[in-house]
């Protein structure tokens, strides 16, 4: 298998959050959370490095998650992840923590399943009450776009996620190659919009009338027990599926938040500093 090493150093954290405060060239679109600050577009390099076509998904996930833990230094504040990718980031973590090759870490997880995960390895943990500024959030996607736009909150986070990422230096997305797509909503799964229990069938019919030209279907999430699913935050999800793209993303986060009884959506929008995605044939990273 050959060398990562053509992975972008931790060291150039520096340009990556410069990158994260830039001032937009285009206009700013004020919503109701503060996770949609626009960052300079500038040009999307890509880099591969090849590996050996034996490495099974998770393999190549756990490969992709160790080379996003390099961006991690001790004395680091940190956002934890939500999803299975997440998982190994922070198994990592406490690896390096045990070792004592990390010190004086501490995390801010995004969820109550990564918090559990976090607390059994030892991983020093607090909240954004008493660490409003984080140096760098590793997290995972359900799409990205080329522009490393993405959707994220399949697995129920995205309340919490945005929160933390959008308090973040840096945001590092660890993925696999089934998650890239042309245009958000490009995969027809599941974008994720938080509501609150209150009323939540009106703001389903709403949601749908609200892009009936992307052809979209609305539906309640629910848990496998067929009851409605319920957030850490207790608030339902309702999952729109896009039959074409989503034509302009920062309208659509605009609209939606828009709606009374929305608490948060899936929309992730020029949030991400670097993405590294992990395939059948190795891990391409991708950086602005």
């Amino acid at each position: 298998m050959a060398s990562l090493s053509l992975l972008p150093s931790p060291s150039s954290s520096s340009s990556l959050s410069s990158l994260h405060h830039a001032t937009p060239s285009s206009t700013r679109l004020t919503l109701r959370t503060p996770s949609l600050n626009l960052r300079t577009r500038t040009k999307i390099s890509s880099i591969k490095a090849q590996s050996a076509p034996v490495l099974t998904q998770d393999d190549l996930k756990k490969l992709a998650a160790d080379k996003a833990v390099e961006y991690v230094k001790s004395g680091m504040v940190l956002g934890l992840g939500t999803g299975s990718t997440a998982a190994f980031v922070v198994a990592k973590l406490g690896e390096l923590l045990k070792t004592g090759e990390l010190t004086d870490i501490i995390g801010v997880p995004t969820s109550k399943r990564t918090e559990e995960q976090a607390r059994s390895l030892n991983i020093p943990l607090s909240i954004l009450d008493d660490h409003p500024h984080i140096d760098l959030a590793i997290d995972g996607a359900d799409e990205v776009d080329p522009l490393l736009n993405l959707v994220k909150g399949r697995g129920g986070a995205l309340l919490r996620e945005k929160m933390v990422e959008a308090a973040s230096d840096e945001f590092v997305v660890v993925a696999d190659e089934t998650k890239l797509v042309d245009g958000l909503g490009g995969s027809k799964l599941a974008m994720p919009v938080e509501v609150v229990k209150f009323c939540w069938k009106y703001n389903l019919v709403r949601l749908q009338e609200m892009f009936k030209d992307e052809g979209v279907e609305a539906k309640l999430r629910v848990d496998e027990n067929g009851k409605p699913y319920v957030t850490d935050n207790f608030n339902y999800i309702v999952d729109l599926y896009f039959e074409n793209p989503i034509k302009d993303g920062y309208a659509a986060g605009k609209e939606i938040s828009g709606l009374e009884g929305v608490v948060e959506h899936g929309l992730f929008l020029d949030m991400a500093t670097a993405v590294i995605i992990a395939g059948k044939t190795g891990v391409e990273v991708k950086s602005k």
